[in-house]
């Protein structure tokens, strides 16, 4: 009997090789699962690869979310391509060899989940940050349940419907295309599985918030709405998300930069391509506990 195929992507900046490294030799150590891999350069030449991948080199950093499309076409282009497409951190590590196929039985069993999201955890195996959390309740990250949104680096897609989806938002560069990616899913009539029992390890690191990031954060945001929410929506969330900015910016800062990145967002937004969800969506994640102007 055949085993199920899985084409898996890794982003890398040569940043990080004694974890890139650990990452690689965790990933090949996978059983009852057929890989195929794609190390993409994000602006550089790969330093660690591993044996039997396609790698990729770009000439210039894309950001996260583009690189990841080019990976995800290069193997697409490489042949009938696999179900489902994995998309991995470089420094994000499988503690035992059977995550891949576990994730693939959990995405058997619900079929209506277009993206299934292990439970990722430190080194310790237990400690989950919230931001980790693909859901609002994030005080239990060790209970399973059905999601709206994704964390990124460690996440199982459907390739048909992320093809439908029309990939990762490139123009984002980094942050929120997870939700812009899930919203997208959703709006085909699927929903996102977190298969908590399923831990993959991250080293822990406090999130820097820097310039850099209040602004691409703020302006993403933007581009989430207006992308993905009906015209009527846009408006109450982006006050929810302009209230929940300042207040933030009281305690850490940065609310030059992010107003900043919230007239970007603006000016920029009919650079992005608009597909409104439709109403049953909006219910439907209200219905799954996030209202998409939360």
């Amino acid at each position: 009997m055949s085993q199920p195929r899985v084409d898996v992507v890794l982003l890398t900046l040569n940043d990080r090789p004694a974890e890139e490294a650990a990452a690689q030799a965790a990933l090949l150590a996978q059983t009852g699962v057929e890989l195929r891999i794609c190390v993409v350069g994000n602006g550089c030449v790969p330093d660690v690869v591993p044996a039997g991948a396609r790698v990729l080199a770009l000439p210039e950093n894309l950001g996260i979310p583009a690189g990841r499309n080019v990976g995800a076409d290069a193997l697409a282009q490489d042949g009938p391509g696999a179900d489902y497409v994995f998309f991995l951190d470089n420094d994000a590590t499988f503690p035992r060899p059977d995550i891949l196929a576990r994730l693939l039985a959990e995405a058997g069993r619900h079929p209506g989940a277009a993206y299934v999201q292990p439970r990722l955890t430190g080194p310790d195996d237990t400690t989950t940050p919230r931001r980790w959390v693909p859901r609002l309740r994030a005080g239990h990250p060790e209970r399973p349940g059905t999601i709206t949104t994704m964390t990124e680096g460690v996440v199982l897609v459907r390739r048909s419907a992320f093809e439908r989806a029309g990939g990762w938002a490139g123009s984002f560069f980094l942050y929120h295309e997870g939700i812009d990616l899930a919203q997208r899913l959703w709006d085909q009539g699927h929903t996102g599985w977190y298969a908590a029992g399923i831990r993959m390890h991250h080293p822990l690191t406090q999130p820097t918030r820097h310039a850099l990031f209040h602004r691409l954060a703020a302006r993403n945001r933007v581009w989430v709405a207006y992308r993905n929410l009906p015209a009527p929506l846009i408006p109450a969330y982006l006050l929810v998300w302009a209230t929940a900015t300042a207040l933030r910016a009281v305690r850490g800062g940065g609310a030059r930069e992010a107003f900043g990145g919230w007239r970007e967002g603006w000016t920029g937004r009919h650079d992005q391509i608009r597909r409104p969800m439709s109403w049953r969506t909006v219910l439907r994640l209200a219905a799954a506990g996030r209202p998409p102007v939360v």
